[in-house]
């Protein structure tokens, strides 16, 4: 089984005097944290609420540091039951954002069509980015530099 897990993150930031400035370095450094080995994780403006359902602003700024919700998506493969992909996603996403307060919102099972199309795209895009001589490791060959 294959599923798609959301993960809100809790990040906060300094030095800022807007929400639009402060989303924007969320994003950023949450991005910075994730990549090169979890670049696709997708990161979008979360949208939390409060005790009783009411919705809340992504972003509050006091004193120039703000809190921002984010939402990090992420697709887990081959696992046994949503709760082993919710293990999974925590363990990934909190070995890399270890300071940043994480909870699971919401697990759900991909269709096996989305599944086997994106495959199919990933797969040719992978054969593309691989070619005229390049190794795809960055190594040019030239033992000289």
């Amino acid at each position: 089984m294959d599923c798609r897990v959301v993960v809100e993150a809790a990040v906060s930031v300094y030095d800022v005097e807007t929400v639009d400035e402060a989303v924007r370095i969320a994003i950023s450094k949450t991005g910075e944290l994730l990549n090169p080995d979890l670049n696709y994780v997708e990161i979008d403006i979360g949208s939390p609420t409060g005790p009783d359902g009411e919705e809340l602003p992504a972003a509050y700024v006091v004193a120039d540091e703000a809190l921002v919700a984010l939402e990090l998506t992420m697709d887990v493969f081959n696992v046994e039951q949503e709760e082993h992909a919710k293990r999974v996603a925590r363990t990934e996403i909190g070995k890399r954002l270890s300071e940043i307060p994480l909870e699971v919102v919401t697990v759900e099972e991909i269709p096996e069509d989305e599944v086997e199309g994106k495959n199919e795209t990933d797969e040719s895009e992978g054969d593309e980015s691989v070619g005229d001589g390049d190794t795809g490791d960055g190594d040019t060959g030239d033992d000289n530099t």
